[in-house]
């Protein structure tokens, strides 16, 4: 992620200003079916209010202004313009902060819509320290994997959960490995970690398999470079069970193997800067 990492980590998050590439096309073609889509809340002349939303990222647009990316529920990653919200005495400019949710209202049609208002709801405790770090690595993942105007109700209330589980200190390799799998199942290339693809025969808890990207596990051979990963850990990820010490560490290892090839190689800066504090 091109954001800068806040020089004080245990500080309230700050408002993103740097630039951020954007992905601007679907993911890899699905090799499950994505979950279904929820209606969107019907539109007045382009016009949408009180949508809960997250600002993901921002950074300058002309000289007063923001482009800010938020993550909406019923309307997926969207482009806002955030007009007049770098001058000091803006509202904007203490309600558009990252994690913290809000209830926001924009009008337009194309890629780039108009922000018209955006009011802080509360409810949710700060990040700090490792957990905010953890944030950005979560607004990371989903700005690199989610086309835009995709719609993902059920990753959103995931991602709130996810927020509150960080902030109130559960164990951050845990939760980032559940919304990891949470990510790839609702962009739909995340395949049954349950049965060998071609096959279609149970993965057994004593064996040893891969995971094929882009079809799914498969028993492992000596020649194989993919992650070796047991039945076991394989049938605990599909059952969210990360109890065992061994689940873990396969786990990380499958899932960042996985996230690099629907990265397309793209670095993820984020999840180097967690891997040289706290190896998540």
């Amino acid at each position: 992620m091109s954001t800068t990492t806040p020089a004080q980590p245990d500080s309230a998050p700050a408002l993103l200003v740097t630039p951020m590439p954007v992905a601007n096309t679907s993911p890899a073609t699905p090799s499950a079916p994505a979950a279904a889509r929820r209606s969107r809340p019907p539109q007045r002349d382009g016009k949408v209010i009180g949508q809960p939303a997250f600002v993901l990222h921002s950074y300058p647009h002309k000289e007063t202004s923001l482009i800010v990316d938020v993550f909406t529920r019923d309307y997926g990653r969207i482009a806002l313009v955030a007009k007049g919200a770098k001058r000091p005495h803006s509202q904007l400019r203490g309600v558009l902060q990252t994690f913290q949710p809000l209830q926001a209202g924009w009008t337009g049609k194309s890629e780039l819509r108009i922000l018209t208002g955006a009011e802080w709801v509360g409810g949710m405790l700060p990040l700090e320290k490792t957990a905010l770090l953890c944030g950005f690595y979560l607004n990371e993942l989903l700005v690199k994997l989610l086309a835009r105007d995709d719609a993902h109700p059920v990753l959103f209330d995931h991602y709130v959960a996810t927020l509150n589980q960080l902030a109130h200190n559960e164990p951050a390799p845990i939760v980032l490995r559940k919304f990891e799998r949470a990510l790839l199942k609702e962009t739909g290339v995340a395949a049954d970690l349950t049965r060998c693809t071609g096959t279609r025969q149970a993965v057994e808890a004593g064996q040893v398999y891969v995971v094929d990207p882009e079809r799914g596990p498969r028993p492992a051979r000596a020649s194989d470079a993919w992650p070796k990963i047991t039945g076991k850990t394989l049938l605990d990820m599909e059952s969210e069970d990360y109890g065992d010490a061994a689940t873990q560490a396969q786990s990380k290892l499958l899932m960042r193997f996985l996230l690099a090839h629907q990265l397309g190689g793209a670095s993820l800066n984020t999840r180097q800067i967690l891997l040289d504090l706290m190896q998540l």
